[in-house]
């Protein structure tokens, strides 16, 4: 017996254009989109319980897991806190505290260097802005030399510094200008890269300057 292909085949063309135009349309209504979480559904989640025991930073409308910190990290970033307020008395030197960096990016920079006192941000906010931020890296190492340099550089922090703890140097970062390839599309002109015993004078205090082998924990003091 022969089958009557065509009926068969007209049926099927007729009803392609209607299959085409919903595929299209479900293409477009349901494709995934990203949520980016805002600084205020940020906190909202962290009063809810969504980090509790958890180390995470907002950073350009994502919830960043941070890793825990080792024992040589926390030894740097005390040393360089230590530095740091020493050379430069006249500001404050937060450690591990919120920047409050446009509406969508909060994150905790090992070490940030702002104006004012500690009563200055009491009800206030946190500061909008640094001075000098400094991160001590090992295992986040491209993570701050990528993300967190955009957007630093993005929010027209002058002076940024890694404490490379891989490599016992410290990058400075300076400058910040445009660049569409960076996440964020910023990132620093000036990078330089600085062994002990070199010298280097926070930008904030020109006079004063802040010597990198007291950064790592291994150096003498």
């Amino acid at each position: 017996m022969k089958l009557a292909y065509g009926p068969i085949l007209f049926g099927i063309l007729r009803t392609m254009p209607i299959v085409a135009k919903q595929s299209a349309l479900a293409e477009q209504t349901a494709e995934p989109r990203f949520h980016r979480f805002s600084r205020a559904e940020y906190y909202q989640m962290a009063d809810w319980g969504f980090f509790n025991s958890k180390r995470v930073e907002l950073i350009d409308g994502e919830v960043f897991d941070m890793p825990q910190l080792k024992d040589a990290h926390a030894a740097a970033i005390l040393l360089a806190q230590q530095a740091l307020q020493k050379a430069l008395p006249n500001l404050l030197v937060r450690p591990q505290m919120p920047l409050v960096l446009g509406l969508d990016s909060d994150p905790e920079p090992d070490i940030s260097v702002v104006t004012g006192s500690i009563r200055d941000y009491i009800g206030t906010g946190h500061p909008r802005t640094a001075l000098l931020i400094l991160e001590v890296s090992d295992t986040t190492l491209r993570f701050d030399r990528e993300r967190k340099a955009s957007l630093y550089a993005c929010a027209s922090i002058q002076d940024y510094w890694i404490v490379n703890l891989i490599n016992k140097c410290v990058e400075v970062m300076r400058q910040p200008t445009t660049d569409p390839s960076p996440p964020l599309g910023y990132r620093y002109k000036s990078i330089t890269t600085l062994q002990p015993p070199q010298l280097s004078p926070p930008s904030p205090n020109p006079k004063h300057t802040s010597s990198s082998p007291t950064c790592f924990p291994d150096a003498s003091p």
